[in-house]
């Protein structure tokens, strides 16, 4: 397993809007172009990219969800307490 890890989110408040974002994915709409237009975090001006990260530097849900993907999959909505995120495992 990788302890190294590249990958991309969406944030949003709700699990109705992740839920739609979700959907949005699936029918084959840009993850980068879905963050840019609704993600709450800073990191949606980049196509919600945050870069590397090791483990020990998200908070325990986000992270256990993003090291369980394979590369180029999207996770299902995590709920963690700053709202929703869909995760693309990049790298």
């Amino acid at each position: 397993m990788a302890d190294k890890i590249h990958c991309a989110h969406i944030l949003v408040k709700t699990e109705t809007e992740a839920k739609n974002v979700k959907a949005r994915l699936d029918k084959g709409e840009k993850f980068a172009t879905i963050a840019q237009n609704v993600s709450m975090c800073p990191s949606g001006k980049k196509g919600g990219d945050l870069g590397t990260f090791t483990k020990g530097k998200m908070v325990k849900d986000f992270e256990k969800a993003a090291f369980a993907l394979e590369k180029g999959q999207t996770s299902v909505p995590v709920k963690t307490q700053f709202g929703y995120h869909i995760i693309k495992r990049l790298e």
